[in-house]
């Protein structure tokens, strides 16, 4: 009995000490970590004089890309160690603090892995007392899709001029990763957003050629409390998008919809597959984007397929079906905005 006890004693009494131990451990770490947040699920603080220095005083070697409205510059942030994206707003622009504020409203509240990571925003002023705004991305390090579409390629930090072209699996996933991107923001959502001006421009690639959705600057905010909102209505104010990939009906004063981000998604489809923007060149009198496609169905289709997509001669008959599976789906996506804004759909 006596050893017994002590033998039960003995192993309650270490119980107790390890527990303690791990307790006191635990409590530990857990000081640690919130002394200490994470850089991943927090937004970055950044200063004037951090991106200044972090962009080599925005000098024109790290200059990305630019606009009426911003200049974008890669940087260093040497606290975090982290490659960056600094979107310079030009605010003697007309339109742009307005646009500032409706990108951060967006991009708050939102997160998925085809949507550009907003990292953090600087609003202050410069050494010289003027107004600064400039919002912090995640850097993409093969830049934008219409580069890659149209054969440009920009120079990084003094680097040749390398050729680039896409294979064919690359822009079916780069399709998919917009496709998914533009579902969230329509139905994944607590509140249905709007992006308002998809273009081969606004959409990103990371080092794995994986694509993000970017610039919300245009970007709407809905309510999902009506059934009129699930079909792409609602009563706010007209998008201005860019010419040729806004919806139609925009320009006659219609309301912003979910619709119009179809349309731009469906020519966007259109142009990664033939190479061909819809303000193209050849593209007068009658003939446009729509058309062309749509009279090379189903039989001329590989006759408009970008030339520079790399083709083996024994793929090319299963090629065929998926081009004209992939071209229907763009004219579809077009008639179907076109119909609905015709009162037919």
């Amino acid at each position: 009995m006596k050893v017994i006890l002590l033998v039960v004693g003995l192993v309650i009494f270490l119980s107790l000490f390890v527990s303690f131990f791990i307790f006191l451990q635990r409590r530990h770490v857990s000081k640690k970590c919130s002394s200490t947040p994470s850089i991943k699920h927090q937004f970055l603080r950044v200063s004037y004089a951090e991106l200044l220095k972090a962009t080599n005083g925005f000098s024109e070697a790290n200059l990305i890309g630019f606009g009426s409205y911003a200049s974008v510059y890669k940087g260093i942030l040497d606290h975090v160690q982290m490659v960056v994206a600094v979107k310079v707003l030009n605010l003697q622009t007309r339109g742009v603090s307005k646009s500032f504020i409706s990108e951060c409203k967006a991009l708050r509240a939102i997160r998925h892995r085809n949507l550009l990571k907003f990292l953090s925003v600087c609003s202050s002023v410069d050494f010289h007392g003027n107004e600064f705004k400039a919002p912090v991305y995640e850097y993409m390090a093969n830049g934008n899709l219409g580069n890659w579409l149209h054969h440009v390629r920009v120079r990084d930090q003094g680097q040749p001029e390398e050729p680039i072209n896409l294979k064919l699996i690359q822009r079916l996933d780069i399709s998919t990763d917009i496709a998914s991107a533009l579902d969230y923001l329509h139905c994944g959502c607590e509140l249905t957003i709007i992006h308002g001006d998809l273009k081969p421009s606004n959409v990103l690639l990371d080092d794995e050629m994986t694509a993000h959705i970017g610039d919300f600057g245009l970007a709407k905010i809905i309510s999902t409390v009506s059934s009129d909102v699930a079909q792409g209505q609602s009563n706010l104010v007209a998008i201005r998008g860019t010419v040729g990939y806004v919806a139609p009906e925009y320009s006659m004063g219609e309301m912003a919809s979910t619709l119009g981000d179809v349309y731009s998604f469906g020519i966007l489809s259109l142009e990664i597959f033939t190479g061909k923007g819809p303000t193209d060149t050849m593209f007068k009198d009658h003939l446009n984007l729509h058309n062309f496609i749509k009279n090379a169905l189903p039989n001329r289709v590989m006759e408009i397929v970008d030339p520079c997509i790399p083709l083996e001669h024994n793929t090319r008959s299963w090629i065929k079906d998926c081009m004209v599976s992939i071209m229907r789906i763009g004219v579809a996506l077009f008639n179907g905005i076109t119909n609905k804004s015709n009162g037919n759909g």
